[in-house]
């Protein structure tokens, strides 16, 4: 089967903007999880190292979710929501050009959410009717 450019274009966005998000955002937070724990914003009062957890979960193991296209569009959920707490909770007074980033990615993310990972997602190679883990779906 012949994938489509727009199959392509969802690969490409899936990657970088996955591999974006982990790379400023994710992984100094896990490699600095104690540090990042005390100055963390914690805008609905979990606590530091709760906060920086769930933070880590959205912006680690999700992207990690998208690049592969496993669950995309649910994966793709937390990361909105991380940006949309963000934009609106944590940093109010961020003029738009000063949340341009954000901005950025909760569009990028929230249109994955929409179409999915596309057709070179493994998502849908691993859950098609045959294939071992069809049964879980």
């Amino acid at each position: 089967m012949r994938n489509s450019a727009v199959d392509w274009a969802l690969l490409w966005l899936r990657a970088s903007a996955s591999i974006l998000l982990l790379q400023v955002h994710g992984l100094p937070k896990l490699l600095h999880f104690s540090q990042q724990a005390e100055v963390i914003e914690d805008p609905f009062g979990l606590g530091g190292a709760l906060t920086v957890s769930l933070a880590i979960f959205a912006e680690v193991l999700c992207p990690l979710l998208i690049v592969l296209g496993l669950f995309t569009r649910l994966a793709c959920l937390p990361v909105v929501f991380l940006l949309v707490v963000s934009v609106f909770l944590v940093h109010p007074q961020w003029s738009f050009e000063q949340a341009q980033f954000a901005w950025l990615l909760l569009i990028i993310f929230s249109t994955l959410a929409i179409t999915g990972g596309g057709s070179l997602a493994l998502g849908p190679r691993v859950f098609e009717p045959g294939s071992p883990l069809a049964s879980i779906n």
